[in-house]
């Protein structure tokens, strides 16, 4: 049975480690494909205020209008960009340096980029607060 109960574990491990690979490879391919999107939007600017420059007109309320729009498509973009940015770092147990923005594990102290002091991570202290809230005594 000790066999049995190593060979189930093993398969589960690997099938929680596969399922973590594929949705890191569709989050990068979701985020790949708003940076196209966004791409596609700045062409698209390009192309209306060279028309407009064409036909000889200023730029006016119209174009102003329009180039607003794309503007705001582009923001959208970006806001999901790192919405699945933070949860790709999520599923990789890592996090961002606030002062430099490189990746780094959960439980560095500093940024081994820029050597800034990082947050400790506070939810195990938040845990245990609510444990003991709870009436929940850990030292039994």
């Amino acid at each position: 049975m000790d066999f049995l109960d190593k060979l189930g574990k093993k398969a589960s491990q690997t099938y929680e480690k596969t399922s973590k690979l594929a949705k890191e490879a569709k989050l990068k391919m979701a985020i790949n494909d708003k940076k196209s999107q966004i791409e596609e939007v700045y062409e698209e600017i390009g192309k209306k205020v060279y028309e407009h420059h064409i036909s000889d007109k200023s730029i006016d309320i119209d174009i102003e209008a329009i180039l607003e729009e794309y503007c705001i498509k582009i923001d959208e973009l970006c806001d999901r960009i790192e919405d699945e940015r933070k949860e790709l770092l999520t599923l990789k147990d890592r996090k961002q340096c606030p002062n430099c923005f490189f990746e780094i594990d959960l439980d560095f102290k500093y940024c081994p980029n820029c050597g800034a002091q990082q947050e400790e991570i506070i939810e195990n202290q938040e845990k245990i607060d609510n444990n003991n809230s709870n009436g929940e005594n850990s030292e039994l």
